[in-house]
């Protein structure tokens, strides 16, 4: 099995090099970003958030308060697209499906024992399974990182096919814990291994204990995604998260997903943006005034 991962890795051409990704990063940023910079991609962009409260604090309580301002913005900005999902621990599933009105907006839930992806492997399929049951349309595990580091890609991988079929019906997104990979080598041979054992979306962060996305990482990222999808035809998403809280950050990602995957990506089905502080930024811009609605 191990010989499967390291042939899809052997086979890649995308680069590992950190300067020439930093180079094709800053020249992608300095020849698109400002043509970005405009109402519509703000807009767009929006419509992209995983409204997120992820907090030791969170309680039924406040997270149907939280759910219950994802209700109020439909009325109060109807001329505005909604957040993509909102994103809770699985044991607010049921609390956000039970309060949720929007039918566009879907429940996504951290799982897999969030966020270090530290213990048994039942547990982690049993509170995947959970949270579906409980109504989460999205699920987002870490990738073992400790199993990686050590060279054990079997491992890796068969945690990622367990916990997919354990999704069912929903989508799977797969951390990466960049800040954690640290190099472009490391990025991309996380990014392959998470592709073959069948992700729905690579998402870059936790942002808990570790540097969150980083414009080099997401380079890396959807590279490998324009590769995969090369080779099987299948779309895969990218998510950005972990220190995205400024239109700017959000321009950033948006720039180099339009550059590097194209047209197609630019939708929330295939882009999102995992953040708490950026949707009052972004509803600012947008609107041309202070915003503190969420």
């Amino acid at each position: 099995m191990t010989d499967k991962y390291q042939e899809a890795i052997s086979r890649s051409t995308v680069t590992e090099d950190d300067a020439a990704v930093t180079a094709a990063v800053e020249k992608i940023l300095a020849e698109h970003m400002q043509e970005n910079c405009n109402q519509d991609v703000y807009k767009l962009l929006f419509n992209t958030i995983d409204l997120t409260t992820l907090n030791g604090t969170d309680s039924p309580q406040s997270v149907a308060r939280f759910t219950e301002r994802v209700n109020d913005f439909d009325r109060e900005y109807p001329m505005l697209p909604n957040v993509a999902a909102i994103c809770v621990y699985p044991n607010f599933a049921q609390v956000v499906r039970a309060v949720l009105e929007e039918s566009d907006v879907r429940i996504a839930c951290v799982s897999g024992g969030f966020p270090a992806s530290q213990t048994f492997n039942e547990v982690k399929i049993a509170e995947t399974a959970l949270a579906v049951d409980g109504g989460a349309d999205e699920i987002d595990i870490v990738l073992n990182i400790g199993n990686f580091l050590d060279g054990d890609y079997e491992a890796v991988c068969d945690e990622i096919i367990e916990q997919k079929a354990a999704c069912r019906d929903s989508h799977l997104k797969v951390i990466l814990e960049t800040g954690a990979l640290r190099t472009a080598a490391a990025i991309k041979r996380a990014s392959i291994l998470s592709l073959y054992s069948g992700a729905d979306f690579l998402k870059t962060s936790t942002g808990k204990g570790y540097e969150g996305a980083t414009p080099q990482a997401a380079y890396v990222m959807c590279q490998c995604i324009k590769e995969y999808y090369e080779a099987t035809g299948t779309r895969v998403g990218f998510k950005a998260s972990g220190g995205v809280s400024t239109t700017a950050d959000a321009v950033k990602y948006y720039t180099i997903v339009k550059e590097v995957l194209g047209e197609e990506w630019l939708n929330n089905d295939l882009l999102r943006l995992g953040a708490s502080r950026l949707a009052n930024n972004l509803l600012g811009d947008i609107l041309g005034q202070e915003i503190k609605f969420f």
